[in-house]
């Protein structure tokens, strides 16, 4: 066997996403032959997400008969230089935003941690919602970062999460009121001083609008992609189209829109209410042509998990962790067809 006779093998295995196979995508790095044993790159950007870990198993299925050892590693030429962008030892920036505050921004992105994280993941969740820090609360992170001899800060671990929050940064019940210079600075800080080590994914809990954080961010960060949370109800639909069209205006792409809150199931009668309306986020989604990454219900076990710092997400047997497990799923997936697609258009153009 050689090197076209694996190739001839792996152009059945076919993206489940870009509905082509993944020599015809440009999808294979390289291929390396022995005697008894075959390396192979592929460009897959998004570890542990479903879709990605089908096309591997696919790949390992491809060569199952042929005796060899098969040997998978995965990489993603984006075109960005890493060494140009701050978090560079992170593979995957995803910011999670909202257009106005109450709609439950924080509690899909700290379970959107957990539950990459709870993939296998290893993941990074940085509160920089600097009006608002709650995440240390939601996720029970009672220790404080530590400071290295060299300055650098080491963050907390909580769920197998790197935590960072601006909570740190002030005293309890003080209000922050920093102009935008001072939060540039802080940011950027935070960024270049802790150890965040190599994660997969690191998620980004921005503070609601679309104001000088965002902009940080957006400058600053190769975001992988922004998930975007609104609640059925127009007036937040409203506002995070507003926050849309601050991502499209900074080219950053959109993995989909996230409706929270979206049905209340009585507990004692069983009866299913639309408190804040039925289907707003998935009529924006399909009004700007995004993913809808599903729909979260009104559960008080999320409110009460967020309150005693337990993810629900992390529940094993329950219909609103399933929702938050599926959510998670689709974000992952979402980032792997991101990243494909921007491996497959930067090697076309150096062809």
């Amino acid at each position: 066997m050689d090197r076209q006779d694996v190739l001839d093998r792996l152009s059945a295995v076919t993206d489940p996403d870009l509905d082509d196979d993944i020599v015809s995508l440009g999808l294979i790095n390289e291929v390396a032959l022995t005697e008894d044993r075959v390396e192979i790159s592929l460009a897959l950007g998004a570890p542990y997400s479903p879709h990605e870990t089908q096309i591997a198993g696919d790949v390992r299925s491809a060569l199952a008969d042929t005796g060899l050892e098969i040997s998978l590693s995965a990489s993603v030429d984006t075109g960005v230089d890493p060494d140009a962008q701050a978090l560079e030892s992170v593979t995957n920036v995803i910011a999670v935003a909202s257009g106005k505050g109450g709609v439950g921004k924080s509690t899909v992105a700290v379970n959107l941690a957990a539950g990459l994280s709870d993939m296998g993941a290893r993941v990074g969740l940085f509160d920089a919602d600097i009006y608002g820090p709650n995440v240390p609360r939601m996720i029970a992170a009672d220790e404080r970062p530590q400071a290295t001899a060299d300055e650098t800060i080491i963050p907390p671990e909580r769920f197998g999460i790197q935590l960072m929050s601006m909570d740190f940064l002030v005293g309890e019940d003080d209000p922050v009121i920093w102009r935008g210079p001072m939060v540039h600075k802080i940011l950027t800080q935070l960024w270049d001083d802790v150890e965040w080590g190599s994660l997969d994914y690191m998620v980004i809990d921005l503070p609601p609008g679309t104001g000088d954080t965002q902009l940080t961010l957006l400058q600053s960060v190769g975001l992988a992609g922004a998930v975007i949370v609104t609640t059925p109800q127009e007036v937040a639909v409203d506002d995070a189209r507003k926050g849309l069209r601050m991502f499209g205006e900074h080219e950053t792409p959109v993995l989909g829109i996230v409706e929270n809150m979206s049905t209340f199931t009585c507990p004692d009668c069983g009866s299913t209410h639309s408190i804040f309306g039925s289907g707003g986020g998935k009529s924006f989604a399909d009004e700007v042509e995004m993913p809808f990454l599903g729909s979260l219900p009104l559960d008080p076990r999320v409110r009460s998990g967020g309150d005693d710092g337990s993810p629900i997400v992390l529940e094993a047997d329950s219909t609103t962790a399933s929702a938050f497990r599926s959510v998670t799923e689709a974000v992952a997936n979402n980032v792997g067809i991101v990243r494909r697609n921007e491996h497959r258009d930067h090697t076309s153009t150096d062809q």
